[in-house]
């Protein structure tokens, strides 16, 4: 028997324990051993909870217990997860986490860690909560060179542009309303700015590389600049305004950013909506595929998390191969790459054209202040120089 130990006992530590305990046999037979949680490590008490009687609150007590092979953590945050992690790993013990964090933090580290001390560090459910990506990359794709991923990694700013599209909602009321269904939040920063979405093609990008991508290094823009009227000329355009989190091979560099993107009905994520999340990848031999599903949630990233741990226990003794190393990766310049460019701006047709050469103008009822146009494909840079010349409303990339 397998015996494990639960870092947190929040949303998704109570989901791992639900899985593991409705899913008992099956898990059982297929890790080829019974799995029995014996510690769960959290502040607080569960009273009346099915596993109040496993709940510590020292760690030690995990670290020092030879019998718990596997950590469990989903704490959040760097601190004390990292240290409990490399502890944990030090100590003879495999880890499984759902801590994006920590992964694009620590993540070459402890790979390395393990992989000495014939251990796993596995981290499926840090990138896309239920959606299997991670183990496609490593295992189902390592005879492609992969050459793009992109990927809606963010289910709260999937919601809220899908609401705004389907309701006409202004960018305020429709956050206030995913708030109140617990979708976002009480500080939505890290999902409204694209700081999740961000660390999370940060990982995907280190492990198509094999090297460490820093995040605070990817071109990042959040949503909050969407308007109604955006939402508006894009139905007016047949497209539909997204939260994207990409990665692109561009010569011998990888480069990434993650940007409101109008994508057209053909774009395989263009019908990816509501709080469901997709990664699209493309291979040089694969071609395109797309992974779908649910990426948060309490049991479908529990279920990705029990598979980790299932998968560590199918390898108790071996290293499973892991490519991601301490060396820093330096990311091509996203201002080289070229788009066409949905523009609202104060100004004239004929100062439009002036400032970015010709456009396709685009017109919706009611609005009358302001021009909206198509630029042709253009550098970012290019972009910038022009936008310079005029008073610029908002911008949106486009596919």
């Amino acid at each position: 028997m397998a015996k494990i130990a639960l870092l947190g006992y929040g949303t998704i530590g109570q989901g791992v324990a639900e899985v593991l305990r409705v899913n008992a046999a099956s898990i059982a037979k297929r890790a080829g051993q019974e799995i029995e949680i014996k510690y769960i490590l959290d502040l607080r008490e569960f009273p009346g909870d099915i596993n109040e009687d496993k709940v510590v609150h020292d760690y030690s007590v995990i670290a020092n217990d030879p019998e718990v092979s596997i950590v469990v953590e989903m704490m959040g945050g760097i601190e004390p997860a990292y240290t409990f992690c490399k502890q944990a790993l030090l100590a003879g013990k495999s880890v499984a986490t759902s801590n994006k964090a920590l992964v694009i933090k620590h993540g070459a580290e402890l790979i390395k860690i393990a992989k000495e001390n014939s251990l796993n560090f596995l981290f499926e459910a840090s990138v896309g909560g239920g959606i299997p990506i991670i183990r496609p990359l490593l295992s189902c794709l390592t005879a492609d060179v992969v050459e793009e991923v992109t990927g809606i990694l963010n289910g709260t700013t999937n919601y809220m542009m899908y609401q705004m599209t389907e309701n006409g909602w202004e960018f305020d009321d429709i956050l206030r309303e995913a708030q109140a269904k617990g979708y976002a939040e009480a500080d939505p920063t890290a999902d409204i700015e694209g700081h999740d979405a961000c660390r999370k093609i940060a990982i995907l990008t280190s492990l198509v590389c094999g090297k460490q991508v820093d995040f605070e290094e990817i071109h990042c823009e959040g949503i909050t600049k969407i308007s109604a009227t955006d939402i508006k000329y894009a139905k007016a355009m047949g497209k539909k305004i997204k939260l994207l989190a990409s990665s692109w091979l561009n010569g011998d560099k990888y480069t990434a950013m993650v940007s409101p993107v109008m994508l057209p009905p053909e774009h395989p994520l263009y019908n990816v909506d509501d709080v469901f999340n997709a990664v699209f990848v493309h291979g040089n031999m694969l071609d395109d595929a797309m992974f779908y599903g649910r990426g948060a949630g309490s049991l479908p990233t529990a279920s990705a998390v029990a598979a980790d741990i299932v998968d560590i226990v199918k390898h108790f003794g071996s290293h499973i191969a892991i490519e991601w190393a301490e060396e820093k990766v330096t990311l091509g310049d996203y201002k080289e790459a070229e788009f066409k460019y949905f523009v609202r701006a104060k100004a004239s047709a004929v100062e439009a054209e002036a400032a970015f050469g010709p456009i396709a103008c685009i017109f919706i009822p009611g609005v009358t202040d302001e021009i909206a146009f198509v630029t042709e494909s253009m550098s970012g840079a290019a972009y910038e120089e022009a936008a310079a010349k005029l008073d610029i409303i908002n911008m949106i990339r486009m596919k």
